[in-house]
């Protein structure tokens, strides 16, 4: 199985200027937890990301006012990638290694199409793979433990 045919299409984004409480709210909006951040809005180009977690640990645990903050200022860059043809062992693969719960899938100029979810693995009709992702992504990390 292929990335694209289990992958949601078109994501919510915002640029790297979005303030980020509307990114926030677009999470909401959308019912996701991660959007991801294009270059500008004719070309969707993605230069990051920024998921729940990232405005959590980023902003609201230091003490900062997202209200006050952009997109930019606490996105995760570089980005881990897979484009459509990627096969969902690899996608699996990359999301294991690098404990993420997400993948955007981009086209070969790193505009964004879709993105891939761990509910997006489970309803592709593999579930030992589904339990595998969950299980690496959701173990501690080293850093974690300091």
């Amino acid at each position: 199985m292929r990335v694209k045919e289990m992958m949601s299409p078109d994501p919510a984004c915002c640029t790297p200027d979005t303030n980020l409480q509307e990114v926030a709210r677009m999470m909401c909006d959308y019912d996701c937890g991660e959007i991801p951040v294009v270059s500008d809005r004719v070309n969707m180009k993605i230069v990051g990301v920024v998921t729940d977690r990232d405005i959590t640990f980023r902003v609201v645990a230091k003490g900062d006012n997202p209200a006050k903050m952009t997109a930019e200022s606490c996105m995760s860059s570089p980005v881990i990638t897979v484009t459509p043809e990627t096969t969902l062992e690899e996608c699996c693969r990359l999301m294991e290694e690098h404990q993420i719960r997400r993948v955007p899938v981009v086209d070969t100029q790193t505009h964004i199409v879709g993105i891939v979810s761990q509910a997006d693995v489970a309803r592709s009709g593999a579930p030992q793979v589904a339990g595998e992702v969950l299980a690496e992504v959701s173990r501690p990390s080293a850093s974690a433990s300091m």
